[in-house]
């Protein structure tokens, strides 16, 4: 079948690798959307290619959009807007620090502007972005609001492509599943789309980082749906073919308890590849538990998403261990 994709630009180094890992006498697959670029690393690049492009069509001046001070989306956002000639603007839920590290470090390097909310101010976030897009407006400014995670009918089309991408590396008719860390919820939508829009009888596991079960299943059909609608797309979702992996992040998004961080430093002693402490490393301890453990490794494929500078935010934790 062929996909009529929405207009986009190249940021992302694609095709990403599809490698095979053996870990603890134990083989299984990896997509490497880790390696999507340098410092524009990571899945967030994929969903940036559509969504910077229609700002651009729309003659934009800012970006704004949001996420915790170590968010890999906020300094994706951030790289690729300055290449692309654009201000930005970032809303983030955390404090500013003089000796900044990881993607923060990145972020004020890169020149964006940035405002400071805390937890409970950053429950309207979307509220505020808009009202000062709005203050914007009023001045003749032109102001493109991009979502948490990029996470929108537009911008899953980066993890609808991946699904077209990656049936070109491996048959997924062999393929059971495919497992990724969920905060904002657009890649699993975007893959939950493509295994639908595609017919593969390949499940989406999403392992829950943030919200709520409850909510970021929500977040996730809501997206998937979205974009159907919006992009008139032939086919329809089998929500079975979700399943949402909870109780991986019951120390919180901003924290990593002492089992997993031993996982990921002996992963990486292992392997050569680092996980990130938020995103990548609770996924797969996530697989391991309930797949690598069970042989399951070459049914179902785990994605790197990246988030390798929020490792150095952390970098006390990752030694002590």
């Amino acid at each position: 079948m062929k996909i009529n994709y929405p207009p986009k630009f190249n940021l992302a180094n694609i095709p990403t690798p599809l490698q095979k890992i053996k870990y603890k006498n134990r083989n299984f697959l990896i997509k490497r959307d880790d390696l999507t670029g340098s410092l524009l690393s990571g899945n967030k690049v994929r969903k940036l290619e559509y969504l910077l492009h229609e700002a651009k069509r729309k003659r934009t001046d800012y970006i704004f959009t949001c996420g915790g001070e170590q968010s890999n989306h906020a300094r994706s956002v951030v790289i690729a807007a300055k290449k692309l000639g654009f201000k930005v603007k970032l809303f983030l839920w955390g404090k500013d620090s003089q000796s900044a590290q990881g993607n923060l470090f990145l972020d004020k390097f890169f020149g964006a502007e940035i405002s400071y909310l805390n937890k409970e101010n950053y429950i309207d976030v979307n509220y505020i972005m808009q009202e000062e897009a709005e203050a914007l407006k009023k001045k003749g400014k032109k102001v493109y609001v991009i979502p948490e995670g990029g996470s929108n009918a537009l911008g899953i089309w980066g993890y609808i492509s991946f699904v077209d991408e990656l049936r070109k590396q491996v048959d997924l008719k062999n393929i059971e599943g495919i497992l990724s860390a969920s905060g904002s919820g657009g890649t699993a939508a975007g893959l939950l789309v493509g295994v639908s829009l595609l017919k593969l009888p390949v499940k989406i596991y999403a392992v829950n980082v943030l919200y709520s079960k409850d909510l970021i299943i929500k977040k996730i059909l809501n997206s998937a749906e979205g974009c159907i609608r919006e992009f008139n797309l032939p086919c329809k979702l089998n929500e079975t073919k979700l399943e949402v992996l909870y109780g991986f992040s019951k120390e919180g998004y901003k924290k990593i308890e002492k089992k997993k961080l031993k996982l990921i430093k002996h992963f990486a002693q292992s392997s050569g590849i680092l996980l990130d402490p938020a995103y990548t490393g609770k996924a797969f301890a996530a697989y391991y538990e309930n797949f690598l453990m069970k042989k399951k490794g070459m049914k179902v494929i785990f994605i790197h998403t990246g988030g390798m500078f929020g490792a150095f935010a952390k970098n006390k934790e990752y030694l002590a261990v």
